[in-house]
Parts: structure tokens; C-alpha cells; sequence
């Protein structure tokens, strides 16, 4: 006699953590805008500041040179710079307090969830604890990078945006590196993209290299370590002369064209030349955060494969 038909059953899930990496963004989400908006409260107030200034220094040369200037003329401007200074160092302050709090919390939870995960995955003890570490390089990342990255986009943009309150001309010469910048980082992510994934396969054999107890096999090791993280420092190296090459270009351009604008005073002087250097200082630590920024796609992959639920079909 044949059974009566019964569909197949659903998968049901262990009952285990459901956290991943953008369950666990989403869970520290209001600390991590909370950061995030000091950083960008702060770098704002920095960004300004030398505009301010240079008005500062504009005022007290023109008291200094007519008396007859209401003191009043001088206080404002000072008073308002004073206004930015502490609003920049409050908030760097404040950033410095909350921040460790946030990450340290973050970077527990990621890695109780890896250990959990994994010992029903039957994970090695080595890969476990290898991605238990790379779980604090992602957390740093966030802690560290993240906040570097906004840094350096207020300061980059800002820069330019102040310069053209100078002269356009200006502003376009800094806007060309745009062009360059997306080439670098296209041939950089090719390259060094492999690099890391190397590197982080390595790091996971680790407690296995240790366990043999043979030194030759620890040299092997890390040679092979070191030999993959000096080819990154290479591309890292070539980058980095490629965008100072550019940037004398453009600060070449730029300075010509600050010496030929009329009726500049010797505060705008300063503010130009202080956004000037902002804008370079920003633009060459941008290949440090294009490493960062590979590195972490790596180690989203690993962690994200190791935190997915083990799904079993019951029959």
C-alpha cells in the first residue's frame, strides 16, 4: 500500500548564535554613529579652524597698524577661533573616552560568537583562535580605520572647498588627483588583494607551526610571512611616491596660483597655505588605508563564512 505523500521537511536551525557581521554592525550601531559623529564633529571644527585663524591674524595686524580699530574688531574673531579650538578639543577628547568602550564590547561579543560557531563546525583549535584574532584586526579596523577614512574625506574635501573660497583655480588643481588616485587604487586592489589573503592563510597555521615544536619549522613560517607582507610593503612603497609625485605637481600649481591672486592679506596667506598642507598630508595617507581597507575585505570573508549558522534538514 502505498504511504500517503508528506512534503519534504523544512531545515531547521541549531539552536545556536544567528549573529554575523552585519547582525553585529547593526547591534553596536548607536555606539558606532555615536563615535563616528564625534569624529566628524570634531574634524569639521578642524577644517576650520584655519579660515578662523587666519581672520585672527588678519584683525591684529590691523589693530596693531591703526590703534584707532575698536578693540572689539580684534575680540571677535579671537573669541570665535577660541569657540572652534574647544569644540575640536572637546570633542577629541570625548571621542577618546567612548571610543575603547564601543570596540572593546564589539570585538567580545565577534569573538564568543567565532567560538561558539565554530566548535559545533568541528573547526581546528588553530583556525578558531587564528580567526578569533582576525576578528580584532576587523574590530580595529572599525575603531581605527573607519574614523581615519572620514578624517581624511572631511579634511581632503574641506581643504578644497576652502581653497575655492580663494580662487577656483585653486580648488581644480587639487580636484585632479581624483583621476590618478582611482587609477593607483585599481591596480593597488589587484595586486595586493591576493597579498592578503596570503597572509591571513598563513596567520590561521599558526598554532599548528607551533605545535610540531621544530624551530626550522617556525623560520619556514615566518619567512614565508615575511616574504608575502614585503612584496604589500613594495606596492605599498610605490603608491606612496606615485601620490607625492602628483602632490608636488599640484602644490606646485597651487602655490603659482596663490602668489598671483590680488589683494591677498597675510591671513588668508596663512589659510591658504594651512589647507594647502592639509590637503597633501590627507592625500598621502591614503595608501595606508587602501592596504587596510584589502585587508579587511579578506578577513569579512573569513569571519562571515565562520559566524553562519550550521543549518541541518531533519528527517
Amino acid at each position: 500500500m502505498n504511504q500517503p505523500f508528506s512534503p519534504p521537511a523544512k531545515p531547521v536551525s541549531r539552536s545556536e548564535p544567528k549573529t554575523n557581521l552585519f547582525q553585529l554592525l547593526h547591534k553596536h550601531r548607536r555606539g558606532i554613529i555615536l563615535a563616528l559623529g564625534l569624529v566628524v564633529l570634531e574634524h569639521v571644527a578642524w577644517i576650520v579652524e584655519p579660515a578662523v585663524f587666519g581672520n585672527v591674524i588678519d584683525a591684529l595686524l590691523d589693530r596693531a597698524g591703526d590703534p584707532t580699530i575698536p578693540l572689539l574688531s580684534t575680540v571677535i574673531p579671537l573669541s570665535v577661533w577660541i569657540v572652534v579650538f574647544a569644540v575640536n578639543s572637546g570633542t577629541g577628547v570625548i571621542r577618546r573616552v567612548v571610543e575603547p568602550k564601543i570596540y572593546l564590547t564589539m570585538f567580545t561579543n565577534l569573538a564568543t560568537e567565532i567560538a561558539a560557531v565554530t566548535q559545533q563546525k568541528k573547526y581546528r583549535v588553530s583556525k578558531t583562535a587564528a580567526l578569533a584574532q582576525l576578528s580584532e584586526q576587523y574590530v580595529t579596523f572599525f575603531q581605527y580605520r573607519v574614523p581615519e577614512i572620514v578624517e581624511q574625506v572631511i579634511e581632503i574635501s574641506g581643504a578644497v572647498i576652502a581653497l575655492a573660497a580663494y580662487d577656483w583655480r585653486i580648488s581644480l588643481a587639487c580636484s585632479t588627483i581624483v583621476l590618478p588616485l582611482l587609477l593607483i587604487n585599481e591596480v593597488y586592489n589587484r595586486r595586493v588583494v591576493l597579498l592578503q589573503k596570503q597572509v591571513h592563510d598563513t596567520f590561521e597555521t599558526t598554532y599548528d607551526v607551533f605545535a610540531t615544536q621544530q624551530p626550522e619549522e617556525v623560520r619556514t613560517y615566518y619567512t614565508k610571512a615575511s616574504i608575502i607582507k614585503q612584496r604589500i610593503a613594495k606596492w605599498g612603497a610605490f603608491n606612496f611616491g606615485v601620490m607625492r609625485m602628483i602632490l608636488l605637481l599640484i602644490f606646485l600649481v597651487v602655490l603659482y596660483i596663490a602668489i598671483d591672486l590680488d589683494n591677498i592679506t597675510t591671513g588668508n596667506i596663512y589659510s591658504i597655505v594651512a589647507y594647502i598642507w592639509t590637503f597633501v598630508t590627507s592625500s598621502e595617507y591614503l595608501p595606508d588605508l587602501m592596504e587596510s581597507w584589502s585587508s579587511l575585505k579578506d578577513i569579512s570573508r573569513r569571519l562571515k563564512t565562520a559566524t553562519v549558522p550550521v543549518v541541518r534538514t531533519e528527517a
